[in-house]
C-alpha cells in the first residue's frame, strides 16, 4: 500500500473498498453504498466528530461513497475528487438523482419556492450539481435543494473559456483550509474549482495537481517569461498567473484569495525555504 495516495486510497487495516481488493491488506473488502450530497457543502474529516480538521468538501449534488456508517456519520471516499474520510451523513441522501445542470454562477440561493422574495434553503457555489425538476418562470427547480435562477446554471459540458477569469471571481474570498466553495477555500481549492468550470479535472491537493499538469501540460519552469494562466507551485502552495507579473492565490498569509506581485510573493515564500518547484502552462 506504500506505493498508494492514502489520501485517495479508501483503505484501513479493518476495512477497504472491493475495488482496492489484490492491491491492499484488509480485513475485509466491501462495495461502497453511494450517498449524495444535500446541502451546499459537506466537509470531509479526518474524524468523525464536527471539530474533525476539514481536507476537503463535497458540494451539493456530488456523491460520497460510504464503506462505514457509524453513528450518523460515514467513512468512504468522494466520488467526484477520490478524496478519504469521514462526513457527517445529515447532510446526504441515498436518493441519488442524476445531475443534468451545474452552478455556473459563483454562488447562488436555491430558494424554497421559484420567487426571489421566498425563504432560501441553501447558497450553492460554482460547480454544484443539480437535478432539474420543474420549470417556472426564470427558475428551475434543484431536485432536493430548492429552486434556482436558470440563467446560473449550465449544462454539464457548458464549461467556462477562461479559467482564470474564473478564478478571479474569486477575489477576497475568504481563505479555508480543505475548502472548495466560493464562501472559502484553499490554494488547491481554488485552481480545482477554476479549472473544474473550464472542464478539466486535477486532482484536490497542490502536490497531486503539480504531478497531473506536469504530465498533461507544458513545463515552463525555467523560462523567466511567465503569461496568463501559467500556474505556479511551490512545496504546499499554487497559484495562477493572471498576467506576466501578478499571482492569485488562496493564502493563508492574507487569509483570502489575494492578487498581488509574482515577484513579492515568491520572495515572500523563498524566505520560509520554499522555493518555486514548477511552472506550468496549458498547451
Amino acid at each position: 500500500m506504500s506505493h498508494l495516495d492514502p489520501r485517495l486510497t479508501p483503505a484501513r487495516p479493518d476495512l477497504a473498498a472491493a475495488h482496492l481488493k489484490g492491491q491492499v491488506e484488509a480485513a475485509r473488502f466491501v462495495e461502497p453504498a453511494d450517498y449524495q450530497s444535500v446541502i451546499a457543502a459537506a466537509p470531509i474529516r479526518r474524524a468523525p466528530a464536527p471539530d474533525g480538521a476539514m481536507d476537503d468538501q463535497v458540494l451539493a449534488g456530488e456523491v460520497f461513497a460510504v464503506l462505514e456508517a457509524r453513528d450518523g456519520w460515514g467513512w468512504g471516499f468522494s466520488r467526484a475528487g477520490g478524496y478519504v474520510g469521514w462526513v457527517d451523513l445529515a447532510g446526504f441522501s441515498t436518493t441519488i438523482r442524476q445531475p443534468d445542470r451545474r452552478i455556473t454562477a459563483l454562488r447562488t440561493y436555491a430558494f424554497s419556492k421559484p420567487d426571489i422574495k421566498s425563504a432560501p434553503r441553501h447558497l450553492l457555489s460554482l460547480n454544484a450539481l443539480v437535478s432539474t425538476g420543474a420549470r417556472e418562470g426564470r427558475f428551475i427547480e434543484a431536485e432536493g435543494l430548492g429552486w434556482v435562477v436558470e440563467a446560473h446554471t449550465g449544462a454539464p459540458d457548458d464549461h467556462a473559456g477562461d479559467f482564470v477569469a474564473v478564478a478571479e471571481s474569486f477575489l477576497a474570498t475568504p481563505y479555508l483550509w480543505g475548502g472548495k466553495e466560493s464562501l472559502g477555500l484553499d490554494c488547491s481549492g481554488l485552481v480545482q474549482m477554476a479549472l473544474r468550470a473550464a472542464g478539466i479535472d486535477v486532482p484536490r491537493d497542490a502536490d497531486q495537481q503539480e504531478a497531473a499538469l506536469k504530465a498533461a501540460w507544458q513545463d515552463v519552469t525555467g523560462d523567466e517569461a511567465r503569461e496568463r494562466g501559467d500556474i505556479v507551485f511551490w512545496p504546499g502552495h499554487v497559484g495562477i498567473m493572471v498576467d506576466s507579473e501578478h499571482l492569485l492565490h488562496a493564502n493563508a498569509g492574507f487569509m483570502d484569495v489575494t492578487l498581488e506581485l509574482f515577484s513579492e510573493a515568491e520572495t515572500r515564500i523563498r524566505e520560509k525555504e520554499n522555493p518555486v518547484r514548477t511552472i506550468v502552462r496549458p498547451v
